[in-house]
Order: C-alpha cells, then sequence, then structure tokens
C-alpha cells in the first residue's frame, strides 16, 4: 500500500488497552484493518494486557500475571491494528491530534521521544483509577490496586513481610501482622479471601509464622454500613458470613479520616494499627480527563456520552468502559455503572457503530444488559463464589455453580480477544502449569 493510501484511510485511535478497549481493537482491525478500510491504533502505557478483575490474585500471589498478560503488538499483528505504547498526556481537538509522553526504559533511557498521532477517531477506554477522596495519607501509605504494577508492589511487600515474620520480627497490631483493606466492595472482599488462601498455603511452604488464624490479621473497612453495599443484600450477608469464619474482621459504616505508616484511623476515633494498607473504595476516571480541551465531563472526571458513547460536544470523540458516564435511558438520571460487563457489552456496540458512522449511518443507542454480579472468595470451597441478579427476579447461587460462572467469565473475554481455539490451549496451558508450579508466587 503506497503512502498516499496509507494517509486517506480513516484514522481509529483508541486510547486504553483494558478489556473494553482491547476488545475494540481486535473487532475493528478484524473488520476496518483487515480490508484496509481504515487504520486503527491502539495506545497504552504498558506494553502488556492483564485483565483487571484477576489484579487482587496477581497481589495475593495466586496468580503470575507474566503467564496471563498479553502482548498488544502479537495481537496486532494477528488482529490488524498498530499498537503505539505511550501514556496519553493531552488532546487538541482542533488539529485532531493527542499527546504522548516520552516512553523510557528502566534505566531512564528516552525509546521514544514526546509525540503527537491524528486521528479522524477517537475512543477513549481509559478505564479508572482508585478514588481516595482526598484522605490525608492515603497515597501516601496505602498502595491502590489500579494496575499490574501496583498489584506486584504490594506481593513484593507481602512476600517481605513474610520473610521478617519467619525471622522472628513482630508487625503492628498485637504481636500479628494486619493487612488492612479499605472498601468492602468486589475487589477488596476477593483481596481478602485471596490473602487469607495465600498465607494459609504459604505456612505450608515453610513459613510458619505467617499463618491466617496465628499470625496474620485481615481486616476490611468501609464506610456503608454493609460490605458489598451495590449488590443485593443476601449476597453481602452470605458473603459477610464466610469472611467472618476466615476470622477477617469486617469494620461497616467506618470512614476513614486519615492514613499512616502505623494504620488506619477512623471518624469515630477507632484506629486500626497496620502493616500493609490497600485502599480499594470508590473509583474516578484519571484527572487529565477534567474538562479536556472543553470536553464535558463530571465530578468523578468521566466523560459525559450521550447513548451512543459519543461526546456530548464533539462527535469525533467516543468514550467507553470507567471513564464514561452514559446514560442508561432517555432520561439521563441513571448512569451505566462501572462495571467489566459494562465495558465488555460497550465494546460490541463501538464495533458496529464505528464502521456504521464510516457509511454515514447514525449511531446504534446502548442498552446495558446486566447479567449478574459474581464474588470469588478464592479456593474454599464451602463458599466458592456467590452469584446476585443473573435474571429479573434475581437468582441466588453458591458452590461450585457459581465457580464455574465465576471462570467463564474469564474465559469469555479470553475468547473475545484470541478467539476459541487459543482460549482452548491457553486453558490447557494454565492447568500443566498449575500441576508443574507452586500454587502461589513465592518471589
Amino acid at each position: 500500500m503506497t503512502q498516499a493510501q496509507t494517509q486517506s484511510r480513516h484514522r481509529i485511535i483508541i486510547v486504553g488497552g483494558g478489556a473494553g478497549g482491547l476488545e475494540l481493537a481486535v473487532k475493528l482491525g478484524d473488520k476496518l484493518g483487515k480490508p484496509g478500510q481504515a487504520e486503527i491504533t491502539l495506545v497504552d502505557r504498558g506494553r502488556t494486557h492483564v485483565w483487571k478483575p484477576l489484579l487482587h490474585q496477581v497481589a495475593a500471589g495466586t496468580l503470575d500475571s507474566h503467564a496471563d498478560e498479553i502482548e498488544y503488538l502479537a495481537l496486532g499483528r494477528r488482529h490488524h491494528f498498530r499498537f503505539r505504547q505511550g501514556e496519553f498526556t493531552g488532546l487538541d481537538r482542533a488539529a485532531k491530534e493527542i499527546r504522548l509522553a516520552p516512553v523510557r526504559s528502566l534505566e531512564g533511557e528516552v525509546l521514544l521521544p514526546e509525540s503527537t498521532l491524528p486521528y479522524d477517531t477517537l475512543v477513549f477506554a481509559l478505564g479508572s483509577q482508585t478514588n481516595d477522596f482526598g484522605t490525608p495519607g492515603a497515597r501516601e501509605h496505602s498502595i491502590m490496586l489500579d494496575s499490574p504494577t501496583a498489584a506486584l508492589h504490594f506481593h513484593r511487600k507481602l512476600i517481605d513481610a513474610s520473610i521478617r515474620a519467619q525471622a522472628g520480627a513482630q508487625g503492628f497490631g498485637q504481636g500479628r501482622f494486619t493487612v488492612a483493606i479499605i472498601g468492602g466492595g468486589a475487589t477488596g472482599v476477593e483481596l481478602a479471601a485471596e490473602l487469607h488462601m495465600t498465607a494459609r498455603i504459604m505456612a505450608s511452604f515453610g513459613l510458619e509464622n505467617v499463618h491466617p488464624e496465628r499470625d496474620l490479621k485481615i481486616t476490611i473497612v468501609d464506610a456503608a454500613p454493609r460490605i458489598l453495599p451495590l449488590l443485593p443484600e443476601r449476597v453481602s450477608s452470605a458473603v459477610s458470613l464466610e469472611l467472618r469464619k476466615l476470622d477477617i474482621d469486617l469494620h461497616t459504616n467506618e470512614k476513614v479520616v486519615e492514613v499512616s505508616a502505623e494504620g488506619v484511623k477512623m471518624g469515630s476515633g477507632k484506629f486500626i494499627p497496620s502493616g500493609l494498607t490497600v485502599w480499594a473504595a470508590g473509583i474516578k476516571a484519571p484527572d487529565f480527563l477534567r474538562e479536556i480541551d472543553g470536553l464535558e465531563t463530571n465530578r468523578i472526571n468521566q466523560l459525559v456520552v450521550d447513548r451512543t458513547l459519543r461526546s456530548t460536544r464533539d462527535p469525533a470523540i467516543y468514550a467507553m468502559g470507567d471513564c464514561a458516564a452514559c446514560p442508561m435511558d432517555d432520561s439521563g438520571k441513571t448512569m451505566v455503572p462501572p462495571r467489566a460487563q459494562a465495558a465488555h457489552q460497550q465494546a460490541l456496540l463501538l464495533a458496529k457503530t464505528i464502521p456504521r458512522a464510516l457509511a454515514g449511518k447514525p449511531g446504534l443507542p446502548f442498552r446495558y444488559h446486566d447479567h449478574g454480579s459474581l464474588v470469588s472468595l478464592g479456593e474454599y470451597s464451602t463458599v466458592g463464589s456467590l452469584m446476585g441478579r443473573i435474571a429479573s427476579g434475581g437468582v441466588f447461587i453458591e458452590g461450585l455453580f457459581a465457580k464455574w460462572m465465576y471462570w467463564s467469565l474469564y474465559k469469555k473475554h479470553q475468547v473475545a480477544i484470541n478467539g476459541m481455539f487459543r482460549t482452548w490451549l491457553a486453558t490447557w496451558v494454565e492447568a500443566i502449569d498449575r500441576m508443574r508450579n507452586p500454587r502461589i508466587k513465592l518471589h
């Protein structure tokens, strides 16, 4: 293809390689990139993709992120889209281009200088980050599980604490090393259960001083009256019961007012000593999106879009996933919840809408379908996984069936990206790795 032909193709840029952005790049690459109807470019600051709902497993060490990560460059080659590494830093709507920060090596060497990329259609799929609500000390003294890097950082600190405990050193919390998890949503709950299982396995490997019933204390703090406040109360009650069986402390109706190196202070005056603190309460879109180049945003920095996912102030710009404020219906009173299934459904819609726009046809309205809420409590056979609403009336499930449902969500994501055959092969590789490697990552 000549340079003139390349320049004449419609340029579609997707900023963000999370679940929704990557699925959209794959579908548009196959639909428009392969026949040469458009040039699709995926932009992300990292080189690989890890499914965000699995980050709590990476943090606990029950999942090796390197084994489950997907290479953007390799996927782009298979699905006819380009990958450009770089961190998004700015937007020029008049010139129709985005700015990217320099890409540096681990040693600080500039690999790619600061640059701009022109677009004809721009899609923001940046996801979300943890919202600390301006709480003093939260950024300095707690870990936000926003990325694989943060999850690996938490895991390293957990292993270091375990090694210190094995040598006889005691952490905070009356001789028990305490992990405080701020936020009783799905991430906080799943991390707590996964950490309990990790500690039990570590003790079996010879780290006897990190046994969950004796040496490790896990605490969840949430400002809501109950954990999992967005899920049905029956699910919340059942999960609370199982967590208490694991000796995991639950502090609800407690607002955190300060985080320090010593622990967590709450508005009631209660103080929880903590050797390791995780902040998993609340989300917001990245701060740099706030009113970026005149686009409409809300109080948590989400780009406001109409029901076709198109920006309210620029027809060439779309937003999807956690960084988009999309109305559920024409009234605009309720917004689509920031959940992985919403991002997946929006990717499917944009894969139809953008080709329609290139053909001069109107966009399709987004209709969110709630397929349920799954909460994984690790490998504990008494609970397995719990599901909230999978039908209009709400159906409660637990045990092995719920566990299979949770596992199938990840496989559905893999199929959307890699196809059925590659996912089938990867599943067999995962099974072999589980037999060959330790059950948790010990380094």
